[in-house]
């Protein structure tokens, strides 16, 4: 069986853009991606240089067809179940295919997957007219009537003043969660409302928000807005790997990458449990990347 010098984890931003970084540096690399990632309901991916509004499909496409003129970087659309350490300090992986592969080196990139509040039908608004991060769709809904529907106070508060920026016709809706009246009263000198009742339904068309319906039969209109979700990793290989992890469940990593296990790296969103901007993501694939140019060569 061969072995590679690095088997890459998920074809996001972080993994892709290490791919290139070692298939540029002659490097045998193998890239495994199931295509989950959380921004395939994206309709325009912004912030980066030269592709701003770009579709993530398309991105990917164009970003497959770099990697991929680089004899050395082997791309596998398959979905990696397993990853073990052998006696020898090489890697295994298993995939769902029933195939086996094995790399010195492993770069984790699978991204995070979004929790959403027991909302019905919230995931068809999400990456239409309801999005999670305003840096990245607050431009595109400036000065129009949102809602933040956030169940956490700490958010509550942070998003509502920064979406302040892009609207000040704002909503705060939590879903049933009560806020606190230090919270409340910083929210009202910006005239910002908290609604703590549930939310019955989002009505809209094809995504599109037009109204939300509250347990007590109250509507608003509301055109589009903010969730405040929480990500989760889609697989415990940095568990299984015993890649120590910090309180808040991101993967404990230098300023390069590297996890506490001997040639484990993780990069993008995975290490964080959180969300990127594309642009953040694939420069922490980058340094990865370097870093195991650099490691490979001692």
């Amino acid at each position: 069986m061969e072995t590679f010098d690095c088997a890459v984890i998920g074809a996001g931003g972080a993994g892709l853009n290490a791919s290139l970084i070692l298939g540029r540096s002659r490097k045998n690399v193998v890239l495994f991606d199931n295509g989950t990632n959380r921004n395939r309901v994206t309709q325009e991916s912004h912030g980066f240089l030269t592709r701003d509004g770009i579709k993530p499909a398309d991105f990917k496409e164009i970003a497959l067809k770099d990697v991929k003129k680089y004899p050395s970087v082997h791309f596998y659309q398959n979905t990696v179940m397993n990853i073990t350490k052998q006696s020898n300090g090489l890697f295994k992986m298993e995939t769902l295919e029933e195939a086996e592969y094995v790399a010195e080196r492993i770069i984790l990139a699978t991204g995070v997957q979004e929790g959403f509040p027991a909302i019905p039908d919230i995931k068809n608004y999400y990456g239409k007219s309801l999005f999670s991060c305003p840096t990245c769709d607050g431009w595109e809904l400036r000065d129009k009537p949102l809602i933040i529907i956030s169940e956490d106070e700490e958010q509550t508060l942070f998003k509502g003043k920064l979406l302040y920026n892009w609207s000040k016709d704002l909503v705060i809706a939590t879903n049933g969660y009560e806020v606190s009246t230090p919270t409340l009263n910083e929210l009202q000198r910006k005239d910002i409302p908290v609604i703590t009742e549930p939310i019955q339904s989002l009505n809209g068309v094809d995504g599109y928000l037009k109204k939300v319906v509250f347990s007590s039969g109250l509507e608003i209109e509301r055109v589009g807005g903010f969730i405040v979700p929480n990500f989760v990793r889609p697989n415990q290989f940095a568990e299984q790997l015993g890649c120590q992890l910090n309180e808040n469940g991101s993967i404990v990593i230098d300023e390069a990458g590297r996890t506490t296990e001997e040639n484990v790296y993780a990069a993008g969103e995975t290490a964080k449990l959180g969300q990127s901007s594309l642009i953040v993501a694939a420069a922490e694939g980058y340094k990865t990347a370097m870093a195991i140019v650099f490691d490979s060569t001692i």
